[in-house]
């Protein structure tokens, strides 16, 4: 006869709901295994009633430490998204001011380098298949720069250089305090700070989700290999047409 131990394979796009369904339905295993009173009383030690509440006590916080992680991290991505929103307007609105003041068109060329890279804009046109192959027929590296430079720590990096590269430009003095290079400066540091803040608790939610799935998904040690182990002793106990076996072969797993 074909056991079906109800165990689904979950995909690698695992939401927390499906994480939360298996800690609750793993609670209510363990509630009907204490509610079989003295006959629930297996040789393996493992899937005894006090190892079972452990794990249930194991795997509550396991997953509370997630959700109350989670929001964090979420919070700040949203400030850090607050603080580089405005940062293409603002180039525009500087660029515009040092155009203003500096008609030098080398001094122009290479503060719109950087501000390419800001916006992840092409340093030189891409070149045709015409282009590519005239190159080589001339025995020329053909070498296009890439163009997406727009990781939040590469914005930083090419900003900070932006803002040295206008500071060293005497004729770049604006009126106005939000263009000037210390307003600029104390925008990047906001941005470091705002962007470290993003790392930090991207590495806390990490290492919470590394800690849950263990406790969850490791392999005869967690909850979903405890489960199959319990159903299977319940199964030899009561016999496979129980309720008991029933009950339990109510409760779906979804391993990871």
């Amino acid at each position: 006869m074909r056991v079906n131990l109800k165990l689904r394979k979950k995909s690698s796009s695992q939401s927390e709901t499906g994480n939360a369904k298996n800690v609750a339905n793993f609670n209510k295993l363990v509630s009907y295994c204490i509610a079989y009173g003295e006959s629930y009383n297996p040789s393996n030690t493992s899937i005894g009633i006090e190892a079972l509440k452990a794990q249930q006590i194991e795997s509550k916080k396991a997953l509370n430490i997630v959700n109350e992680t989670l929001p964090v991290y979420n919070s700040a991505i949203a400030a850090r998204e607050v603080v580089f929103k405005p940062m293409g307007k603002l180039i525009t609105r500087v660029i515009n001011s040092l155009k203003a003041a500096s008609p030098n068109s080398e001094i122009t060329k290479r503060v719109l380098s950087l501000v390419r890279k800001l916006r992840g804009l092409r340093i030189s046109a891409k070149l045709t298949d015409e282009e590519k192959q005239e190159l080589i027929a001339q025995g020329k590296e053909v070498n296009e720069i890439s163009s997406s430079q727009l990781s939040f720590d590469n914005r930083i990096n090419n900003f900070d250089k932006f803002i040295n590269l206008l500071a060293a430009i005497p004729e770049y003095k604006p009126n106005e305090p939000e263009l000037q290079t210390a307003a600029l400066t104390t925008l990047l540091e906001s941005l470091r700070v705002k962007n470290e803040a993003v790392v930090q608790t991207s590495i806390q939610l990490s290492n919470a989700r590394i800690a849950r799935n263990d406790i969850l998904y490791k392999p005869n040690t967690g909850i979903i290999d405890t489960a199959l182990n319990v159903k299977a002793y319940v199964k030899s106990l009561y016999g496979a047409s129980s309720p008991q076996y029933h009950q339990l072969t109510a409760l779906y797993f979804k391993r990871q």
